[in-house]
């Protein structure tokens, strides 16, 4: 598959390796270069409305970026006070970090704030 952006595929190899970590709690929906995800599917209840499933974390490449859409950020928007300032600098949006390059400083707040997220829909029983 030709991806939007072809010179972001390694700085997405680096992000989905830190996501696939997750895989033994989520089930991955889509795999392959240049979009990746990862879905709870259990029923559970977001917003006032019952689901069969919820999202959890995802990897798009776009033009100029990797898109890491992460979904505890938008159902407790709280937990953005965890963030570090590096990593709340690519918060675009609700959900949606735009990764530019290999940062250590990024990846490391990413890779806490998946150990957050995976914390927090354990504890609302999402996992």
């Amino acid at each position: 598959m030709k991806t939007k952006n072809d010179s972001l595929i390694p700085l997405f190899k680096t992000l989905k390796a830190t996501l696939t970590e997750y895989e033994k709690y989520f089930s991955v929906r889509k795999n392959e270069v240049g979009y990746y995800d990862l879905w709870s599917e259990k029923d559970v209840e977001f917003a006032g409305h019952k689901r069969k499933e919820i999202f959890f974390a995802g990897l798009i490449i776009q033009k100029h970026y990797v898109g890491f859409y992460f979904m505890p950020v938008y159902s407790q928007p709280e937990i953005k006070k965890m963030f570090g300032e590096e990593l709340l600098t690519t918060l675009k949006g609700k959900s949606c970090f735009y990764i530019k390059h290999d940062d250590p400083v990024i990846l490391a707040q990413i890779e806490e704030a998946l150990k957050k997220g995976l914390e927090l829909y354990k504890n609302k029983g999402w996992v």
